[in-house]
């Protein structure tokens, strides 16, 4: 009795052991970024993704773990030749990501090292259709390029290349020398130029102020010359006016009774003084003792002032005979 309970509970154990087995390898717990490829009886069956997943155990299982990270790899350095015949020096680092789990197990043996090998080669391959220069000037060009020719390839791989980034460019020590003094001898030769157009600016400045100070003070003198003459003007203006004025008060004086017995009077005082001043000059004097009124006095006054206008009496001129 005790054997046969006995062989029971082995029975039931095994049993128990089988159960557990079987369900450890039906159920597959995926990880997230990652798929199980599975074969069945050797051949591609499915491809689990992350989370829960069942398969036949026995006849079901998991060939590959694949990744689907985006992995940064590392090329190696390697060399390369320019166009013009430079040796160059070259490294970088690789972005790439899984997308095709199946293509990357079956395609290639190793996706990793098949990337690595073909951006060593294209990197090779583009810097030779580029100068040296070129090659500073144009690694956006150049990454793009690397990038395009992965792709290119890597779609029958189950890989695409994110970016590519050159790190380093590291030409022979003598080339680095040169590019030195080139660099060295550009930077003289800015240093001058750029004092040379300071000087000539400079030069330019000093010119314009001389010239504006120039045109300020002709400028100056116009304004002083202009209101010079008018202040001129304005003084013979206004004697102008105060003698016209003088003249119509005159005149308007003269043509009354008053103002004529006034000049009568006026032009024989003129008169008694020219005779004066003639009998300075000269001891003779002839007067007409019949005109002794005084209108025949301005007549003969005002005929005496005429005659000695003529003769420059006034001027000192005329003879003491």
């Amino acid at each position: 009795m005790e054997a046969l309970i006995n062989s029971s509970l082995a029975f039931w154990l095994g049993l128990a052991v089988i159960v557990i087995l079987i369900l450890n390898n039906s159920v597959q717990f995926v990880p997230q970024n990652m798929a199980f490829v599975v074969e069945r009886f050797g051949k591609f069956r499915k491809t689990l993704t992350a989370g829960l997943n069942f398969m036949f155990p026995v006849i079901d299982k998991v060939a590959y773990r694949v990744s689907l990270k985006e992995r940064a790899l590392d090329v190696p350095s390697q060399s390369a030749i320019t166009q013009d015949n430079i040796t160059l020096t070259v490294d970088g680092v690789l972005y790439m990501k899984v997308l095709d789990p199946e293509k990357a197990s079956y395609g290639i043996d190793d996706y990793t090292f098949g990337v690595t090998q073909l951006a060593q080669t294209t990197m090779r391959s583009e810097i030779g259709k580029m100068s040296l220069d070129k090659t500073f000037e144009e690694r956006e060009m150049l990454n793009a390029a690397i990038v395009s020719a992965i792709n290119e390839a890597g779609a029958a791989w189950g890989a695409t290349c994110l970016r590519y980034e050159i790190k380093d460019i590291t030409p022979p020590k003598s080339v680095l020398e040169a590019m030195e003094r080139q660099m060295k001898a550009e930077r003289d030769k800015r240093a001058v130029v750029l004092e040379s157009e300071g000087e000539r600016q400079s030069a330019i400045n000093v010119a314009e102020g001389q010239k504006q100070a120039e045109i300020l003070e002709a400028e100056a003198q116009r304004q002083q010359q202009i209101l010079k003459a008018q202040g001129e003007a304005e003084a013979i203006r206004t004697v102008a006016e105060a003698q016209a004025s003088a003249l119509k008060t005159v005149g308007d004086a003269a043509n009354t009774e008053e103002g004529q017995k006034a000049m009568q009077l006026d032009l024989a005082t003129k008169a008694i003084e020219a005779k004066q001043l003639i009998a300075k000059e000269s001891t003779i004097v002839l007067m007409d003792g019949n005109k002794t009124e005084a209108g025949g006095v301005v007549a003969e006054s005002m005929a005496v002032v005429a005659a000695m206008n003529a003769s420059g009496a006034f001027s000192g001129q005329g003879g003491n005979g």
